[in-house]
């Protein structure tokens, strides 16, 4: 059955697209059929971090008003035949989405994909309400900094009272993946360590993804990270975060750096 994927924050900037594109990705290696949507109306970034900038005639606007069919936005990957994509428009407004529109585009997409990945603006807006809205899993992407983590809080409280789950009294999946983390600043205590994070939140870790330039250099270069350089340290963390999110328990291993040198690791299994 297919499942929706929200991919979601409180804070810009945390890495919810290039999440969404590395994660979309390392499914789809694993043999699922994906499609990662795009519904930051007006700020459309996902395509250009698919390397499908280009490719782009009708998008997720002309779908929902009825101006294109669905399989006319959608875009195969080049690279992997079970990935696509639906982009955001780039000249709309976000109040050109209606309710309506959206739950048909994603009753068709779950008849067509294993895996329907909504890519979230930032906020509580109307945007992010209508990602969120449909969905049967959340992942909330933070960073280990006060503001990222407060907002995510307000998130995942609208995640379990402005979805169709929770008004139908179901319990939303949700999961923490917690981005940029750089070992030293965190043996610095310059960021928040694991375990606050993960008190204040209250939900289970999905991953950890290192700050690292392979990330930025496979979104210049329009590739998921996962596509780029599959043997990264966070192509391995977004790979192990698949695993989890399928249901294998795998251990997140957390490295921690004194004085300059990795000393010790620490596993954090699961809930």
């Amino acid at each position: 059955m297919a499942k929706v994927l929200v991919v979601t924050s409180g804070k810009g900037g945390v890495g919810k697209t290039t999440s969404t594109a590395a994660l979309g990705a390392a499914l789809a290696q694993g043999g699922e059929n994906v499609v990662v949507v795009d519904f930051d109306v007006g700020l459309r970034n996902l395509d250009l971090v698919m390397g499908a900038e280009r490719r782009v005639v009708f998008d997720l606007i002309n779908v929902v008003q009825g101006d294109a069919k669905l399989n006319q936005a959608l875009i195969r990957d080049k690279r992997i035949e079970t990935l696509s994509l639906l982009p955001a428009s780039q000249t709309r407004d976000k109040d050109a989405l209606t309710e309506a529109g959206v739950e048909r585009v994603i009753a068709e997409l779950k008849e067509k994909f294993d895996w329907v990945i909504c890519d979230s603006p930032a906020g509580i807006e109307r945007g992010a309400l209508l990602a969120m809205r449909h969905a049967d899993v959340a992942i909330v992407v933070t960073n280990p900094e006060v503001s990222s983590v407060r907002d995510s809080d307000r998130i995942i409280g609208m995640l379990d009272s402005k979805t169709l789950k929770a008004e139908k009294g179901e319990r939303m999946e949700k999961h923490l993946l917690l981005t940029r983390y750089d070992a030293g600043r965190a043996a610095r205590n310059e960021m928040l360590k694991t375990e606050d994070i993960l008190e204040i939140l209250s939900i289970p870790l999905l991953g950890i993804i290192p700050e690292s330039e392979e990330v930025l250099r496979a979104s210049n270069i329009g590739s998921p990270v996962t596509l780029n350089n599959p043997t990264s340290a966070p192509s391995r963390a977004y790979f192990d975060a698949v695993k989890r999110l399928k249901g294998e328990m795998v251990d997140v291993v957390v490295p921690m750096e004194r004085k300059g040198f990795i000393s010790r690791l620490f596993g954090r299994r699961v809930a």
